[in-house]
């Protein structure tokens, strides 16, 4: 296996930094008014064609990283270089939660404040309030509370079940089902938001940020899956549904934002909401999902040369995805 582990890191990197390239598009940047249904502070960024076609990659993007993730921690029982446990993951998903994490701060909370205040927007109620922070804030506590519900649901149900002399044929099926639940559930909101937003500027990192995060919720359901050794159809129905989930929220948001002008006050406020509470699940991902998780490991705190590594990783996410504002 070890001949076979740079071409899979190969590959890997190749997964996560085709989203980044599109990043690098050279960007116009206009006077923005009131008539054209652009924000305070510019938003010019609702081009022609563009919107769709980079939605149209996130689809392909994600439902691969999607696929690639979940698979990963079943393929990894016989492929050890695949395990999720392998260092190279660790320096990865510090990489990826600096990516998701200037994201939700850099990116797409400030085009929601643009948005919401925007002179196009009535200003009372809008103007007179940090909407924006608040629909983050909310967002992230909610997130909080469905996964809190969902993992403690199935922990109860897990380990009533091993008490059990025998195990009960699908007994454990419901409490798998509800985990994903709370898996998905943050993703379609974000899956809808990246959909019905006509920005290029919002859209671009929030392909590479679900591009990220898919593929490690991914590594995380499908260890689940493999754990409960499902039989084989409904462990490829909940890998088939957790994959089709996003992409499925970017078609919702699609056919959204076709009810309404891009021009509009509607259209801005919708943008505005979707985007703030975006931010607040992507904040809330990046630093419980992914960074809390792994710099508390204990394989990561008895690595010295592991946790730098991770250090470094996350810095240069954070650095990379930040830098990318300026070119926007």
């Amino acid at each position: 296996m070890a001949t076979n582990f740079p071409n899979f890191t190969l590959l890997l990197l190749l997964l996560f930094l085709t989203p980044l390239i599109f990043q690098f598009p050279h960007l116009v940047s206009s006077e923005c008014t009131c008539d054209r249904g652009t924000s305070r502070g510019g938003d010019g960024h609702r081009d022609g064609n563009k919107p769709i076609l980079y939605k149209i990659v996130a689809i392909c993007s994600i439902l691969a990283a999607s696929g690639i993730g979940v698979t990963i921690p079943i393929a990894g029982r016989k492929f050890p270089a695949l395990h999720p446990e392998n260092n190279l993951f660790f320096l990865i998903k510090a990489f990826a939660a600096g990516v998701i994490l200037a994201t939700g701060f850099v990116h797409i909370l400030p085009d929601a404040f643009a948005s919401l205040s925007s002179p196009c927007v009535k200003e009372n109620p809008w103007a007179r309030f940090p909407f924006p922070g608040l629909f983050a804030m909310v967002a992230a506590v909610m997130t909080m509370m469905i996964d809190t519900f969902a993992t403690s649901y199935y922990k109860r149900s897990h380990f009533s079940n091993t008490n059990k002399a025998l195990p009960v044929a699908g007994s454990g099926n419901d409490s798998s089902g509800v985990l994903e639940i709370g898996i998905v559930v943050h993703s379609v909101i974000i899956g809808v938001s990246l959909g019905a937003s006509g920005s290029t500027r919002t859209i671009k990192p929030l392909v590479a940020a679900l591009t990220f995060h898919q593929f490690f919720e991914g590594l995380g359901l499908g260890g689940c899956i493999s754990q409960a050794k499902f039989k084989f159809r409904v462990a490829a129905t909940m890998m088939l549904f957790f994959s089709l989930t996003t992409p499925i929220g970017i078609v919702v948001g699609i056919c959204i934002s076709r009810g309404y002008s891009e021009d509009s006050q509607a259209a801005l406020l919708v943008s505005g909401i979707l985007n703030s509470a975006s931010a607040g699940i992507l904040i809330y991902m990046a630093l419980v999902d992914l960074l809390a998780q792994d710099f508390m490991n204990p394989k990561l705190q008895g690595n010295l040369r592991l946790q730098l590594g991770a250090n470094v990783s996350l810095l240069l996410g954070m650095g990379c995805m930040s830098s990318l504002a300026r070119l926007a």
